[in-house]
């Protein structure tokens, strides 16, 4: 039961002003503030650690999936149910460009390292790459070999790692174009790299999280005891790579040891699905997002 302690299960703040659901809430990268999203249309940015609402993003026309923002806390992107990736000026609260182009909602949407290109995953069975600082909205790139819906996205320097319905992992090497397929047998709903960037989670609809090795593909282990059968549900690793949280329809949040997979803790989050986990870069320190309409500041 090593490090129990200071695993995140203490309330701290809760964060409210969504009118409905919150789809998914996610630290920015030095961990200062939060952005979250939902099925109210709106973006909201927060100071989760003083439990302040800074500012609110609309335009979207419908649920509002994913949202991402750069390193330097400049732009922000958005993708939801209007088909539409945005892509924003944090500061000003003004839609820079709308990327086109996806025949259906998009659920996933990153940055790259440099800021300069997004990708998006579809509910078209495809991921689209989009140039930033061109003034095109036609993408740079577009992905087509799922066979159903693309549900998650992970960026590295050199690949685009996605998840989809049809059960696999794809791993796409920009430079050299080619295309590694992990099939893990069961519908994936989101993927998250470990931060030594060794790993690969992927929480599946079996309700079960799979750990697999970058470069091998091989199933490392497995990770159940929550509920995961009909929403998407975040899951990620802790800043330290030593365990490993996720969200549950029932309301819980679970952590478990990395290695042997057991459960560590498991706590009554939320009222209704907990569908977002993001872990602080630095400290002990967890935001959920929740069907309930909160989202909720963890500490150890």
């Amino acid at each position: 039961m090593s490090g129990v302690s200071e695993l995140p299960s203490k309330e701290a703040n809760v964060l409210k002003g969504h009118e409905g659901g919150v789809l998914a809430a996610r630290f920015n990268s030095d961990g200062n503030y939060c952005l979250s999203c939902g099925k109210d249309r709106t973006i909201r940015l927060w100071n989760p650690h003083r439990g302040i609402h800074i500012k609110t993003y609309k335009s979207h026309g419908r649920e509002v999936r994913d949202v991402h923002v750069t390193k330097d806390n400049s732009k922000l992107v958005s993708c939801g149910g209007d088909r539409q990736v945005f892509y924003w000026d944090v500061a000003t609260g003004r839609v820079i460009r709308k990327f086109r182009g996806h025949g259906s909602e998009v659920n996933a949407v990153k940055f790259n390292e440099y800021a300069s290109v997004v990708v998006s995953a579809g509910y078209d069975q495809s991921l689209r790459a989009w140039d930033c600082r061109s003034h095109s909205t036609e993408p740079i790139q577009i992905i087509d070999t799922f066979s159903d819906s693309v549900m998650s996205v992970c960026l590295t320097k050199t690949e685009i790692i996605a998840g989809s319905v049809d059960g696999t992992v794809r791993t796409f090497d920009i430079r050299i174009g080619r295309e590694i397929s992990d099939n893990l047998g069961q519908p994936v709903n989101c993927i998250s790299m470990s931060n030594d960037d060794n790993c690969i989670l992927a929480g599946c609809l079996d309700s079960t999280l799979r750990l697999l090795d970058r470069s091998t593909g091989e199933l490392l282990q497995e990770y159940k005891g929550h509920i995961c059968k009909s929403y998407k549900l975040d899951c990620c690793l802790t800043n330290t790579d030593a365990h490993v949280a996720g969200g549950s329809e029932d309301g819980y949040i679970y952590f478990w040891d990395l290695v042997d997979a057991s459960v560590l803790s498991r706590f009554r989050a939320h009222s209704s699905v907990v569908t977002s986990v993001s872990y602080h870069p630095t400290d002990n320190c967890m935001v959920s997002a929740s069907v309930d309409g909160t989202i909720k500041v963890w500490k150890a």
